[in-house]
């Protein structure tokens, strides 16, 4: 991509820089060097400037899902506390309903937002507009999300409903509001070496209408290349002064992953789901560890620069970093095991637009044009049918991928789904070899089975690792099923999340031991050590520990004062009562048997 930048002098008279871009990109290095060769020497001019008048118009006011995108792009609300806070808002009084896919607002929303613009801003910034919706199959029985009252713009309430609130009042007022009056002014640089014209861009807002109430949030993949800095005052003909030149190194993005929003708006692109669904299925999604929401650093790469200044042309290396992600879901290795299974065996069910056909169908039997059992039995038969023949022929999907042979044994390694989620094994039992016991190695955070190469693979059975002694005896690390842990001898302790199990060195792994051992002593508040009775610290407060069992201390009672006689009075009491006693910390006392 080639810049430039000119010198010049702004209405002040201080000194500013104009940004001016060409139009074209060039695919090859060779030749994106010779474009800037070709500009040493050069002198440049205005060629033309162009002023075009326009405008921007307001949103239309909330359905379901433009709050739930607009809340989290502005309030970084997810979906669901999204619903939540607007639940409550509801609940007081100071919204319409807020499941809904109309944009349409009431006479008397209408009116009182006239009164209140005209009130706030002056007659100038009133517009009266009607909106429709555009969505196909949208159920319109209640208004936009609206305020209740539109000459409330503030509510006294928890943080989270008042901003809520604002964001809803100022898109509803916004919605009835003028036209924003924008002027946007193209410059076109010409120079005495070449036919590439550079172009300055400039928006300037005349006058601000209905942004003077609210901005609209521009999406991640908009675009964002006008210049928001003020073009100096400029005539055709001026001379400009380059102060540089570059052309830069680019590299094709990758679509962005859906964050909650992005994955709202396409839901309703595609007419999966209702408004009432679309909180709830994102957050289903989540809890079953189809998918998850995270944030991934991305990897730094290498990229070329040419600067041209003082009619010298320097090559620069720089680094950027490239695919990093923030707060956007990914899914996991069990989601696409799960999608994969249902794709093969259930094609009808997870298309696109199975929801869009049955919400048509839903439409048919409202109008009276189709009888709802006629509709009910063409799903249900072929779906059962499918369902008996899935039980019956299909395989288990493990999502297994063979990646090599191990360098020494050359034992076949693979990774695929285990039981307790997705791991590497070294080795497959046979009948050639039936008492080969295979080994098996979890995956890290951020490791799925589809993209782990052989080499990552390969370091995950560095497990258990020997890193050091420590009171005579030996300290291990290693991967359990719960679990990242420090071995000393017999005891074991689980290490931090903040900490890596792959690289943590010996003198971290002694602070977490000492840590686990104070944590421990600061539990036990008293020892009758003659007959192995604890007074003990627990998740619920104080508790008694006797016998392998766990028994209350009432709130009433001071533990630490307690005489061995007085717990064992609290003991029999409770070991008498037919209630079953709740745990704390420890085993489960309550017992359950299953009746034949």
């Amino acid at each position: 991509r080639l810049a430039s930048f000119f010198k010049a002098k702004d209405i002040e008279g201080k000194n500013v820089l104009i940004k001016a871009d060409a139009q074209n990109d060039y695919d090859q290095k060779d030749e994106a060097k010779s474009v800037v060769e070709s500009f040493v020497g050069a002198a440049f001019k205005i060629g033309d400037i162009v002023k075009k008048p326009g405008k921007r118009s307001p949103s239309a006011p909330f359905t379901t899902s433009s709050l739930q995108q607009e809340a989290s792009k502005k309030l970084y609300f997810p979906v669901a506390k999204t619903m939540r806070v607007a639940q409550k808002l509801y609940e007081e009084g100071h919204i319409t309903y807020m499941r809904t896919d109309s944009v349409s607002l009431s006479e008397t929303a209408l009116n009182d937002s006239k009164k209140a613009i005209e009130s706030m801003y002056g007659p100038q910034y009133h517009k009266k507009r009607t909106y429709t919706s555009k969505i196909a199959n949208a159920q319109e029985a209640h208004e936009a999300i609206r305020p209740t009252n539109m000459s409330i713009a503030h509510i006294k309430s928890e943080s989270d409903e008042m901003r809520l609130y604002e964001l809803i009042w100022k898109r509803t007022i916004a919605s009835q509001m003028s036209d924003a009056e924008i002027e946007n002014t193209i410059v076109t640089i010409k120079n005495d070496k070449n036919e590439i014209p550079l172009i300055a861009k400039q928006e300037i807002i005349v006058f601000d209408g209905f942004l003077k109430a609210y901005v609209i949030e521009k999406d991640e993949e908009d675009d964002e290349d006008a210049s928001e800095a003020l073009l100096p005052p400029m005539n055709v003909g001026d001379m400009l002064a380059l102060n540089n030149l570059t052309a830069t190194e680019r590299f094709t993005k990758n679509p962005p992953r859906y964050n909650e929003a992005s994955l709202v708006k396409k839901l309703e692109e595609l007419g999966i789901g209702r408004p009432s669904t679309y909180a709830p299925t994102i957050s289903t999604i989540q809890t079953r560890d189809y998918v998850q929401r995270d944030t991934r650093e991305g990897k730094e790469v290498a990229y070329q620069v040419f600067d041209l200044a003082d009619d010298k042309i320097t090559e620069l290396k720089k680094t950027m970093i490239v695919g990093a992600e923030k707060n956007k879901l990914f899914p996991t290795d069990i989601g696409m095991l799960v999608t994969d299974f249902l794709t093969q065996y259930f094609t009808n069910i997870i298309d696109y637009k199975f929801t869009a056909k049955i919400e048509e169908e839903f439409d048919k039997i409202s109008h009276g044009k189709v009888d709802w059992t006629e509709v009910l039995s063409n799903f249900y038969v072929p779906f059962h049918q499918t369902v008996d023949e899935t039980i019956e022929n299909a395989e288990r999907i493990s999502g297994e991928r063979i990646l090599g042979n191990h360098p020494t044994t050359g034992e076949v390694i693979l990774v695929r789904m285990g039981r307790f989620g997705p791991m590497a094994q070294i080795g497959v039992t046979s009948e050639d070899k039936p008492d080969f016991k295979p080994q098996y190695a979890k995956l890290r955070k951020g490791q799925n089975i589809e993209t782990i190469t052989f080499e990552e693979a390969l370091e995950l059975f560095k497990m258990p690792r020997t890193i050091g002694e420590f009171e005579d005896k030996s300290v291990k690390v290693n991967i359990g099923r719960f679990g990242p842990y420090i071995q000393l001898g017999t005891d074991f302790i689980s290490i931090p999340k903040e900490d890596d199990p792959f690289t943590i060195e010996m003198e971290r792994a002694i602070e977490v031991i000492k840590a686990k051992r104070q944590a421990d002593a600061d539990r036990i508040i008293k020892s009758f050590e003659e007959n192995g009775m604890q007074i003990l610290n627990g998740r619920w407060g104080p508790f008694i520990k006797h016998d392998g069992e766990n028994y209350k201390i009432p709130k009433t009672v001071e533990a630490k004062e307690l005489t061995f006689a007085e717990c064992m009075e609290l003991v029999e009491k409770q070991s008498g009562s037919a209630k079953p006693k709740r745990s704390f910390g420890g085993k489960k006392t309550a017992k359950i048997t299953k009746k034949k």
